[in-house]
């Protein structure tokens, strides 16, 4: 029986093993990291069957959720928390922070482009980016903010799954202080509440739901933290990487809202898997899922990254393709766990690569993308720093000598 993970000989491509299994058997047999047995989905409709179907959770059936207060969970539980951040979580308010994200975005790269030629993306663009989107949509004080990012990035940075037991004592330790400050946020939030989502989350009344427990706030903001900085901050990091090297950054200096978020959504297909996937899922009942037999407990792991090659829902899937016609992304969840954050990881990640391309059309990677650095842990992967270079005679906005 295979064993997971598969070998992947480039760093920004999908495992070879996924094409032939998705068009033999997109629903196998394998070994998952830890050696527990599962079923691997890779075609892109088992995918989109294991994350909608009610009869898939996240945990095996009777198991429950101890001690669980965010959306990481199923049925009713799941359905209340859904109902009442969805509330705060409004189209308007994301909308809105778009025009931030697009001041902060230019900001740091005209900081970049001020200090010289050679640049890490990571640390000047994506990373400062992504925490400062979130600390000003969570209301974090500006005074606090540094004490925030350097919590985010202890928690950010600990492996639960792929470290040792010191590893996993400094991660419990990590999330326990964010957690800590999370709670001193919502205590100060109730006495003095601000224009951002953590008030409003605090406000949210409903007759049938309630409200939010101080327990089930403080669970929320760590789960916006978790989900939002590393997810976008790698986005934003191979996003840069994808276009540098398809020499299709400068295009989006003069490209029309439409073909800016064709491109951000292509980016973000072609990089779904490389940066996280989705958590396991765990069959409820026994059911059949395409001609396969699951049993009750069963656990199912889904694989974006060969859902988004499939080629019978995107035409020649391997090239990169903004202009293509297919079916939707996957990259955000499918059906009752679809990301509340898309859009706002969607302008974030668009913000910075049109500053980019506005600021620094020329801009070129330092190295060779088979010798950056990879950073793991449970849920994200990442590069540790994107190192570029432009000629300073080519920043857009500046003429040469």
């Amino acid at each position: 029986m295979t064993t997971l993970p598969f070998d992947r000989p480039h760093p920004m491509e999908p495992p070879p093993d996924y094409a032939p299994l998705r068009e033999a058997a997109p629903v196998s047999a394998v070994l998952a990291p830890d050696g527990r047995p599962a079923w691997l989905a890779t075609s892109y409709d088992t995918v989109a069957t294991v994350l909608a179907d009610r009869r898939f959770g996240l945990a095996p059936p009777g198991a429950g959720y101890p001690g669980n207060d965010t959306l990481f969970q199923d049925g009713e539980a799941h359905a209340r928390l859904r109902r009442l951040v969805s509330t705060a979580f409004s189209s308007r308010r994301l909308a809105a922070l778009r025009p931030r994200a697009e001041e902060l975005a230019a900001e740091l790269v005209s900081a970049i482009a001020r200090t010289g030629p050679p640049a890490d993306l990571v640390t000047g663009l994506a990373a400062p980016l992504a925490i400062t989107m979130i600390g000003e949509l969570l209301g974090v004080a500006a005074g606090a903010r540094e004490h925030f990012r350097d919590l985010v990035d202890a928690a950010s940075g600990a492996d639960f799954v792929f470290g040792s037991e010191e590893d996993m004592a400094a991660a419990a330790q990590a999330w326990e202080a964010l957690g800590d400050f999370a709670a001193a946020m919502v205590t100060a939030k109730r006495e003095q509440p601000g224009n951002d989502l953590l008030s409003a989350l605090i406000a949210v009344r409903d007759t049938g739901d309630g409200r939010l427990s101080d327990t089930e706030l403080v669970a929320m903001t760590t789960t916006i933290v978790s989900a939002g900085y590393l997810s976008v901050c790698n986005a934003i990091s191979t996003g840069t990487i994808r276009l540098a090297t398809e020499g299709r950054l400068a295009a989006l200096a003069t490209s029309a809202p439409e073909r800016t978020d064709a491109i951000v959504a292509e980016v973000l297909r072609m990089q779904a898997g490389l940066t996280g996937e989705p958590f396991p899922r765990y069959a409820q009942e026994d059911l059949d899922l395409a001609g396969v037999a699951i049993s009750a407990g069963d656990m199912v792991l889904v694989r974006l990254e060969a859902a988004h090659r499939d080629p019978a829902h995107f035409a020649d899937p391997d090239r990169f393709a903004p202009e293509r016609r297919s079916s939707p992304s996957l990259v955000f969840g499918h059906g009752l766990h679809y990301c509340l954050g898309a859009s706002l990881a969607r302008v974030e990640v668009a913000a910075a690569l049109g500053a980019l391309a506005r600021r620094l059309p020329g801009l070129e990677l330092q190295e060779a993308v088979d010798r950056i650095e990879w950073i793991r842990n449970g849920v994200d992967i990442g590069p540790a720093a994107v190192h570029v270079t432009w000629s300073p005679s080519r920043r857009a906005g500046t003429r040469p000598a």
